[in-house]
């Protein structure tokens, strides 16, 4: 299979219709939420709530009439998508389910405090037979135990614990706390009897290469952000499974111009290579971008291509920050134009813009002030607050 050769601008393109970002919405509803996240494979599961969460704030960008109600539903009760491990903490369909199986048999070998939980173990799983889901408070084990970020009730290790290795879900939370529930409980028994579709750690590779470049949509093969979370996936593991994919032409090799680095995509993704090259219309659509967006995964490439350079400066410290503790790329038609700074109230139920920077090349007229206020307005009615001011 011949290399692609594309421009730079051609590249943003399909880059931003692969992810639903450029022109009219590619995916609307609840049906766009599982469209988007299937293609995707998972999307990044945050839980700091600024101005949404991340993974609120991808699918906000993306899905047309998407409202946070309609994830949680799609989590908690219908239980199309499960939050479970894979580029870090994530959401994918429950689908997926069979493909974490080497996840779920790492967690029970290598954990913390193993004896203290495989002596309470079953007791959790009858206290949930006999009174349903349970957070870390309803249950008694109250003894202190080093945990991985810090000292903890024995109560929450035991269920994050359960939960890493397969044994519970989460079934709901009220805001951040987690309520657990017996995975055979939630999952239907077809997913779960179904055996791991990766019988050796070659095809494991294999598959999360084809996976995380159908994330990215476009990733060369070097280490970086995009391969967070795969277990014992190293550079020498990385440039096998790269060729094997590439050799089953499951993969298309792209050159772009003025880049040395040649750039992969999924071969069933050449439409829509095709379609970037061959439209000329313009796309003056606005959207706010959340920090971990799976486009951003990559940050170098986001450099490369679009001349944007981004840090999410969330653990940088205050006096050493360029922009923001928590600041939103904001992407304009096919190219980033600034960045935004935006605060909830909730109890007044406003928006407030604290910052917005526009890049130095950015000439701010009435029309594209006029979109970030449509911008602004959409981004207002996720969130149910009445407006959005300047402070």
């Amino acid at each position: 299979m011949k290399n692609l050769k594309i421009t730079k601008a051609q590249a943003r393109k399909y880059m931003l219709l692969k992810h639903g970002l450029y022109g009219d919405y590619k995916f609307k509803g609840e049906e766009g939420v599982l469209q988007y996240i299937k293609q995707a494979g998972c999307i990044q599961y945050d839980p700091i709530d600024i101005c949404g969460k991340n993974h609120e704030l991808v699918l906000q960008s993306r899905v047309n009439g998407f409202n946070i109600q309609m994830l949680y539903r799609l989590l908690y009760e219908s239980r199309d998508l499960i939050d479970y491990w894979d580029k870090n903490m994530s959401i994918f369909s429950v689908t997926d389910w069979p493909y974490f199986e080497r996840i779920r048999e790492k967690s029970k070998l290598n954990e913390r405090c193993k004896d203290e939980i495989d002596a309470i173990s079953n007791d959790i799983f009858q206290t949930i037979r006999k009174k349903g889901p349970v957070c870390s408070s309803d249950l008694q084990y109250k003894t202190v135990v080093n945990w991985s970020w810090a000292p903890t009730k024995l109560s929450r290790a035991a269920l994050e614990t359960l939960y890493f290795r397969g044994d519970l879900i989460v079934h709901h939370k009220k805001n951040i706390l987690k309520y657990y529930d017996l995975t055979e409980n939630q999952i239907p028994g077809d997913i779960l009897d179904t055996p791991d579709p990766n019988s050796t750690a070659q095809q494991y590779y294999r598959w999360y290469v084809l996976r995380r470049i159908g994330a990215v949509g476009l990733l060369w093969n070097k280490s970086g952000d995009a391969w967070l979370g795969i277990s014992g996936f190293k550079s020498p593991q990385r440039i096998e499974a790269f060729e094997s994919v590439l050799k089953d032409k499951k993969i298309t090799c792209v050159e772009i111009e003025d880049i040395n680095t040649p750039f992969f995509i999924k071969s069933e993704d050449k439409i829509i290579i095709d379609k970037a090259v061959k439209e000329d219309s313009v796309s003056n659509r606005m959207e706010f971008i959340a920090p971990l967006d799976n486009i951003m995964w990559d940050r170098r490439i986001i450099n490369a291509l679009f001349d944007f350079d981004y840090k999410w400066e969330i653990y940088t410290p205050a006096a050493k920050r360029k922009y923001g503790y928590y600041v939103l790329p904001i992407l304009h038609g096919d190219r980033f134009v600034g960045r935004i700074e935006i605060l909830r109230d909730r109890k007044q139920k406003l928006l407030a813009v604290k910052n917005l920077w526009w890049e130095e090349n950015i000439k701010v007229t009435k029309r594209l002030q006029k979109v970030l206020d449509k911008c602004l307005q959409k981004f207002a009615k996720l969130h149910e607050c009445s407006a959005s001011i300047q402070i």
